[in-house]
C-alpha cells in the first residue's frame, strides 16, 4: 500500500464544465447514491473508475456506507460494501491511515491512498471485495470532517483495465479538493446521523485505551447495545465463542471484568 498527504495538489488541466456542475449539483440531494454517480462521472472517462463508495467511520465504530455508484447498476456493489464494512474493514489498509492520525484533530488535510489486490494477504478480504466485484486496485481519498469521524471516497478500477497509471493517479489528485469539499457538504447535509449512547460511550472507551482493536472494539460495541454473545458473532461474521474473546481481552486492557463495570467506567469517564 501507499500513501500520501495532498497538501497542495495541482490543480492544472481543462475539466468538463458540465460534470462538475453535475456533481455539485449531486451535495445534499435526496439520492444518496447520486453523490457516488458524479464521482464516476467525473473521473471514469478518463482514469477508467467503474465502481465507488463513499464509507463514513464514525466515532471508532465499523464504517457506515453514505454513497455507492457501479456502471453495472443494481445492489452488487452495495452488498461488497455491507460485506466490507461487516467482516473486513479492519483489514483495510485505510484503517491504519486513520489510526495513524490525530482523531481529535479534525483539519483540510485529504490524504490519497492506493491499494492493489496484491497489496492484500487475507484471502478472504481479496476474494470478497477485489475478485469478485472484478477490481484491480483501488484509489482512496481520505478526509477528517470532524472529530472522531473519517469519510473515505473509494475509487475502484475493473482487471481488465489494468492498475491506475501515473497520469490518471494525477488527474485523481488535482480533482481530490473538488471531491472531497464535495464530499464533506453532502455528509454534513445528508450522510451525518446523530451519533447514540452507545457510539459515544464506545469512543470514551477508545479515549480511555487506545490499544484497542478493531474486534475489540465492535465486541464491545455489542455489549454495549444491549446483544447477546450470539448476536454480535452473527453480526461480526465470527464465532460465539471468539467474541468471549475478544470482550475478555477489551475487558483486561480497560481494567474491568463484568458488564456492570464497564458501564461504569463509561459514565464516570463521561462525567469526568
Amino acid at each position: 500500500m501507499r500513501y500520501w498527504r495532498l497538501d497542495r495538489p495541482s490543480q492544472t488541466g481543462q475539466f468538463d464544465l458540465s460534470r462538475v456542475t453535475r456533481l455539485v449539483s449531486a451535495i445534499g440531494g435526496a439520492d444518496d447514491n447520486a453523490l457516488a454517480a458524479e464521482v464516476l462521472n467525473l473521473l471514469g472517462p478518463a482514469t477508467a473508475v467503474s465502481q465507488c463508495t463513499v464509507f463514513a467511520y464514525e466515532f471508532g465504530n465499523r464504517p457506515r456506507t453514505v454513497s455507492v455508484a457501479d456502471h453495472r447498476g443494481g445492489r452488487f456493489l452495495r452488498d461488497v460494501a455491507d460485506t466490507y464494512a461487516r467482516l473486513f474493514y479492519a483489514l483495510d489498509g485505510n484503517q491504519r491511515i486513520v489510526a495513524d492520525h490525530d482523531a481529535g484533530a479534525p483539519g483540510n488535510a485529504l490524504v490519497l491512498h492506493w491499494q492493489t489486490s496484491a497489496d492484500i494477504e487475507h484471502d478472504g478480504y481479496r476474494t470478497a471485495c477485489y475478485a469478485t466485484p472484478n477490481v484491480s486496485d483501488r484509489l482512496s481519498l481520505l478526509l477528517q470532517p470532524a472529530a472522531d469521524i473519517w469519510l473515505s471516497v473509494n475509487l475502484y478500477r475493473e482487471r481488465d483495465a489494468g492498475n491506475f497509471q501515473p497520469g490518471e493517479v494525477q488527474l485523481v489528485e488535482s480533482l481530490a479538493p473538488l471531491i472531497g469539499e464535495a464530499t464533506k457538504h453532502h455528509y454534513a447535509l445528508r450522510g451525518q446521523r446523530q451519533p447514540g449512547i452507545a457510539p459515544l460511550m464506545l469512543a470514551r472507551l477508545r479515549g480511555l485505551c487506545p490499544d484497542l482493536s478493531k474486534r475489540e472494539l465492535d465486541a464491545l460495541r455489542g455489549v454495549l447495545e444491549g446483544h447477546s454473545a450470539a448476536e454480535i458473532a452473527d453480526h461480526m461474521g465470527v464465532k460465539p465463542s471468539s467474541v468471549v474473546t475478544y470482550q475478555k481481552r477489551a475487558y483486561r486492557r480497560l481494567g474491568v471484568s463484568s458488564q456492570r463495570q464497564l458501564f461504569a467506567l463509561c459514565l464516570a469517564n463521561g462525567n469526568g
